[in-house]
Order: structure tokens, then C-alpha cells, then sequence
């Protein structure tokens, strides 16, 4: 029987098609269950009145109630803003509008008394509210005037069409007025509810949205966050469950004379104690019988390349092949140099497959790959190609995985009758309560230490007037024989502008460090793979001193060499991209530098993100800095099946929650892995319906 929640959003009394169509196109609410499920993310106490008298530089968001005396347009083109005055019997108030001025002629009077809502700045020595939100003191108090008001996430056009946050809150109260118990009936077992001390799941729905008090928001969310958890963390225990059941791996029994003759004659220093800690994790899975799905984090230059060699050379010790797939061809270039450096001298072949490699020399590939000639082949998406056969792939290693899709990464795992065992690598630090949510389905080990001899690289601050500083020690170091980057930020909307700089940036350098004795390479996006792929060898090979580039090397170059990383506008980058570019050096012995050059003029956000890298080296402290500032966002990247978009939680401070809940799942699948007993029931029957939407078919 079809459910009042699957009913179209138009059907509601108060939508109708129009706003049925801006709901569906604007805020992807298609049913009465999306509207349901829409939560507001702040609320605003309508019983408390502030007075202007009352303003400070400490006051944060405000009510205040008076009226708006008139309105005048100040600068012009971009600096363009509506300002009106805003009066109650204690002071004016400047409130300013750079957007939607028009519709705020329209519907604002003067002379009439409104509540105004918003944050006060401080501008020039006077306050002044920003964008405030202006409701009518009549409507105000028909929605009953006081306690907490839901305020929702909207946009322009659904405003124009009455669909504010406060037209949200009304149809989301008719909803709630069509809906009881019956419709979203209670599935989280009473023991479960009981032992966290949890609402119901219709009362927290009918809180979420129009909560009495604090207290009754507070229980609301509570509730909603660990159900929100508590699903996913069930979603993923079970699949990893359901891998190591039914997913039969390959044994590697053997490890005898390719990863000995590697280890005791060719590995050139000692492993450090975390590298062999992984090892002995892989060997373990390997041995198993079950296929490994181990996702490897080590940040860059920790040596993750020697595991993956050691893993593929225990693969081919026991007949089978390996594959190392990268997501760019520089990438999979680099990867297929070192391994090959590594082996020379070994009776073991490597061979490069990318889509460069064409003609005859594709054919031998393929031909050898066929019929188990080829140990380690390394290469792009092109390893995924149907006429890719190989004769038995045992082992599959993935370096940056989140660059490959789901489904790319999938027709791998077919290539071999049992499927094989995979190795993912990121040099990107994940942090716990991300990989929790993210990779809970794989094993995850950590290479937490750097190779003995790694110095940590010097990052320091710089402003434009430390320019002649800078290409003085620019020159002192290339005088020692060492290299440098220079790069610049390319973000999309802006390209042709970022472009300019880069060229500008490339002029300016070219004068400092002129030819014959000084030689440049530039690399950026919009060049032709072949130009870019030479201008990135010649570097490589040190006949150029100092590469000026976008951020296309953030992932890709070797160069031990380099000792210098400039970034340009250091702020307009997140903290995980500087950490990435920083990486390209430090991968040599010497003492390497990071400098970081911004303009003088720095947000709070900017000044943070510059500390924390001149703070520290260290990945992961880095990846919870970041994920403290941007938040999860899109936690698996635009190119993940089933992505995980949290309505309601978040990984930065529900920690706790989601350790309980990811508990309660674990126990629960333990004791009754089939949901079959009498009190887990209602969850069976919750998550087999929610089955299409939520991928959640492989847990009923």
C-alpha cells in the first residue's frame, strides 16, 4: 500500500504545480516525505526583542522590532546596495542589501512595524545588519508569536513565489497536520531507544520542525542524528559483512623468491615500523581466503609505493598478476618509472598501459598480459578497457581511488574469476570519523610514520613585499643545484583571470631569473597533453631550475630534487590542496620550504588555514583542520554510487553519536545478522522499503 509520503509535492494543500515545480527544481523536494525530511537548519526565538541600544561587538544574531524610516541606494555597479534605516525607540540601525533590492522595494513599507532578524557588523565605527530577514509583526504573531520559529535553506526564486522560509514552515505545517504515527512509524528497536534515552520517531519529526522549546529541538535532533547514523553505520558494517562472507579471495600461500630477492637484495633502505605493520595486515587478509579490501592511508612521502610492491610481488610469487591503476597518465608514468627502478636487475616484468600506448606496442601488451607474461602492469582508466584480458589477476591497487567512479572501478574486480584482492591508496589523511562513514565497509591501515632521513619541510608566511626576499633565496637554492615550483591557483569560474596571473607571474619570474642561466618551465590546464607531459620531463630531467605552474602537479611529479614550493594567493586554496602541493618537495634529503604568499589582507578562515600549515606537517591533524572549516560536503566526491549526503548530522561534532550508533549497529548485526528476531522487525521492514532509494537491497 502506497505510503502519503510518496505523494507528489504538488498534491499538498498550499504547493499547486507552479511551486511544485520550483520545490522539485530548486530544493529537490519532490514528495510529501522530501518536505518531511527537509529540516530547518537554525531557529529563531520569537518571544525575545532586542532593543538597538542593546547592540555590541559581541551580539551575534538579533531580533529587533521597529520600523523603516525610508530607503536610499548608495555606489554604483558592483558596490551597488540598498541601505534603509531601521528605527525603534532607542536608536537607528543601518540594514543593507546588495541583492534582491527590487523585490525589497516592492514588499517592504515604510512607516509599517516589522521584526528584523539578522547579525550585526561592525562598518566604519557604526552597526549594520546585512541581508536581514524582514517579517511583518501581524504575520509574526499568526504564527503564534512566540517560542522557536523553524528557519529553512530557500533561494531567490522560490522566495519570489512565497516559498521564504516562512512559506516553507507553512506547508510543512499543513503536512504535519495530514500525517500521524501510522505514516512514519517507529523502526529503532524500544531497547535501543530506551538505553540512549530517544523519542519517538514521530514526535521527533514533529519537534524537528516546530519545537516547543530548546529542550524539545535538542531531543529532536539527538534522536534524528543517531537514526541518520545508526542506518548508514548498518548499511556499511553489513556490506563489509556480506564481502567477507560471500567475496572468496586467492590465497598467497608463498613468499619465497621474488619478495625475498626484493626485500633481502634490492630494497635500498629499512622499512620503517609502520610499513611493516601494514604488510603483516595484508598478509594476514591474503591468507585469509577472503578477497582484502584494505584501504591504505599514508601521507605523501611516507613510502606507500614499497608496500604496493611488496603486496604485488607477493601475488607474483604465488602466480598471479597485479595491476596499479592511477587517475592520471603523469601519475601512472611515475609509478611505472619507480617500480621499474625498483625491479631493475629482477626477473620480474612491468609494463605501461595508458592511452598513449597505441599500435603494436599495445598489441604485445595485451598479447603478454593474455597469456601471463606480464607480472605488474601499471596504467590509467585504460586498464579497464574490455580487450584488457588478463590470464590471472590476483591482485588490484588503486592509487587516489576517490578519482575513480564506482562503476570504473568495478570492472575490475570482474577480470578474473575470483575476484581480486585490492589495495586502495590515498595520500590524502582521511580523518577517523570520516573513514568510519566513508570506507566503514573496508579495512583501513595507516602509515603514520615518514622514511628515516625525511626532514620535515620549513613552511613560512610571506607577503608581496617579501617578493626580492624570496627570489634571493630562489637563487641561493637553485646555486646549490636544487629546483622550484611556483603555483598559481586555478579555479574554474574565474580561469581566463587565474590564467592571466599565471602568465603575469611567469613574465615577472622570467626578468628575475633570466636565460642563459636560468631556464623555466610553465605547465597549466589548457595546454595540449604532449606540450605539457615535455615541459614536465624537462624538469624532471633538471634542465629547467624553476617550474611555474597551475595546480596540475599536485598530484604526479617525483622530483627529489625540488627543495622550494611557492604557492601564489596561498589563500584561495583549502587546507588539503596546500598540503598536497606542499608534498612535491621534501622527497629528497635536503632541508625543503613551503612558502606560502598571500596578499596583506586576510579573513579569519584565511589566517587559520596559513597558521595551521606553518604549524604542522602532520596529514591527518591537517585533514580534521579542514574538515572543521569546509565540513563533510559531498563525503564521497560527485563520481561515488550512493554517495553520503547527511541531512542532519555532522561529522565534526556528532563524534559521539556516530561512535554509538556505528556500536549499536555492530551489536546488533552480531546477535541477529538477518534482522529476523521479533524486536528488529519494524527495522527489517523499514530498511527493505527504503531499499530502491537507499541502496539498502544487499542488507534485507
Amino acid at each position: 500500500m502506497a505510503s502519503i509520503l510518496d505523494s507528489p509535492i504538488e498534491y499538498l494543500k498550499g504547493v499547486g504545480p507552479q511551486r511544485g515545480e520550483l520545490l522539485r527544481k530548486q530544493l529537490d523536494i519532490k514528495t510529501f516525505g522530501d518536505l518531511l525530511y527537509y529540516y530547518p537548519f537554525r531557529y529563531v526565538d520569537r518571544s525575545i526583542i532586542h532593543t538597538i541600544a542593546e547592540i555590541n561587538p559581541l551580539s551575534q544574531y538579533i531580533q529587533l522590532k521597529g520600523k523603516i524610516t525610508g530607503f536610499r541606494t548608495i555606489g554604483d555597479k558592483r558596490s551597488k546596495r540598498l541601505v534603509a534605516s531601521f528605527m525603534d525607540k532607542t536608536g537607528e540601525i543601518d540594514l543593507v542589501w546588495f541583492q534582491r533590492s527590487d523585490w525589497i522595494l516592492k514588499t517592504v513599507k515604510t512607516n509599517t512595524e516589522y521584526i528584523i532578524f539578522g547579525k550585526p557588523n561592525l562598518f566604519n565605527g557604526e552597526f549594520n545588519i546585512v541581508h536581514p530577514e524582514v517579517d511583518d509583526v501581524k504575520e509574526i504573531n499568526e504564527d503564534g508569536g512566540k517560542g522557536l520559529q523553524p528557519v529553512y535553506s530557500t533561494t531567490d526564486l522560490c522566495r519570489k513565489k512565497g516559498l521564504d522560509t516562512r512559506g516553507i514552515a507553512k506547508i510543512t505545517k499543513t503536512l504535519m497536520e495530514h500525517i500521524s504515527e501510522y505514516d512514519v512509524p517507529e523502526f529503532l528497536p524500544t531497547y535501543l531507544r530506551d538505553s540512549f534515552r530517544l523519542i519517538n520517531r514521530y514526535s521527533s519529526l514533529s519537534s524537528i520542525h516546530f519545537p516547543k522549546n530548546e529542550k524539545a529541538a535538542h531531543e529532536a535532533q539527538r534522536r534524528l542524528k543517531f537514526e541518520e547514523l545508526f542506518l548508514l553505520q548498518l548499511q556499511l558494517i553489513k556490506l563489509k559483512s556480506n564481502r567477507q562472507q560471500v567475496s572468496k579471495g586467492v590465497v598467497l600461500k608463498n613468499i619465497d623468491h621474488l619478495f625475498d630477492e626484493f626485500y633481502n637484495k634490492h630494497l635500498k633502505f629499512e622499512l620503517t615500523g609502520a610499513q611493516k605493520r601494514v604488510l603483516k595486515e595484508i598478509r594476514r587478509d591474503t591468507l585469509s581466503g577472503k578477497q582484502m579490501n584494505r584501504l591504505l592511508q599514508g601521507d605523501v612521502g611516507s613510502g606507500k609505493t614499497v608496500v604496493a610492491l611488496l603486496t604485488m610481488l607477493m601475488a607474483a610469487d604465488n602466480g598471479f598478476q597485479s595491476c596499479l591503476m592511477a587517475p592520471t597518465e603523469i601519475l601512472a608514468n611515475q609509478h611505472f618509472e619507480s617500480l621499474s627502478q625498483m625491479l631493475a636487475g629482477m626477473n620480474v616484468q612491468v609494463a605501461l598501459l595508458t592511452g598513449n600506448v597505441k599500435g603494436k606496442a599495445r598489441q604485445n601488451i595485451l598479447q603478454n598480459l593474455a597469456e601471463g607474461k606480464i607480472h605488474i602492469v601499471v596504467g590509467t582508466h585504460a586498464l579497464i578497457e574490455e580487450q584488457v584480458v588478463f590470464q590471472n589477476l590476483g591482485m588490484v591497487v588503486i592509487d587516489e581511488q576517490h578519482r575513480f567512479g564506482v562503476a570504473q572501478r568495478a570492472k575490475l574486480w570482474n577480470k578474473n574469476t575470483t575476484p581480486p584482492h585490492i589495495l586502495v591508496m590515498t595520500a590524502t589523511p582521511i580523518p577517523r570519523t570520516l573513514a568510519m562513514t566513508v570506507y566503514g565497509d573496508l579495512d583501513v591501515s595507516v602509515i603514520d610514520e615518514l622514511p628515516p632521513g625525511r626532514k620535515p619541510i620549513s613552511t613560512l608566511h610571506k607577503t608581496d613585499a617579501h617578493r626580492a626576499q624570496l627570489f634571493g633565496f630562489m637563487k641561493n637554492e637553485i646555486e646549490k643545484g636544487r629546483q622550484v615550483y611556483v603555483v598559481y591557483p586555478l579555479i574554474e569560474e574565474s580561469e581566463a583571470l587565474d590564467l592571466k596571473h599565471l602568465m603575469d607571474g611567469y613574465d615577472s619570474i622570467s626578468r628575475a631569473f633570466p636565460k642563459p642561466q636560468y631556464q623555466l618551465s610553465i605547465v597549466h590546464g589548457r595546454m595540449k597533453p604532449a606540450d605539457k607531459d615535455f615541459e614536465m620531463q624537462r624538469f624532471v630531467r633538471n634542465e629547467t631550475q624553476i617550474m611555474v605552474a597551475t595546480t596540475v602537479i599536485e598530484v604526479g611529479v617525483n622530483v627529489p630534487n625540488a627543495s622550494i614550493m611557492v604557492i601564489e594567493n596561498a589563500e584561495r586554496f583549502g587546507l588539503a590542496q596546500l598540503h598536497q602541493l606542499r608534498g612535491r618537495v621534501g622527497r629528497g634529503a635536503e632541508q625543503s620550504y613551503c612558502i606560502l604568499m598571500t596578499g596583506n589582507k586576510l579573513s579569519q578562515e584565511s589566517k587559520h588555514r596559513i597558521s595551521v600549515m606553518c604549524s604542522t606537517n602532520d596529514g591527518f591533524k591537517i585533514a580534521e583542520e579542514d574538515l572543521k572549516l569546509r565540513g563533510p560536503g559531498d563525503l564521497q566526491g560527485t563520481q561515488q554510487s550512493g554517495s553520503v549526503n547527511l541531512r542532519i548530522a555532522d561529522l565534526v561534532h556528532d563524534a559521539a553519536i556516530l561512535e554509538a550508533a556505528r556500536k549499536s549497529a555492530q551489536k546488533i548485526l552480531e546477535e541477529d545478522a538477518a534482522l529476523h528476531k521479533p524486536e528488529h522487525q519494524p527495522l527489517l521492514s523499514y530498511l527493505s522499503k527504503s531499499s530502491k532509494q537507499n541502496s539498502w537491497s544487499k542488507i534485507s
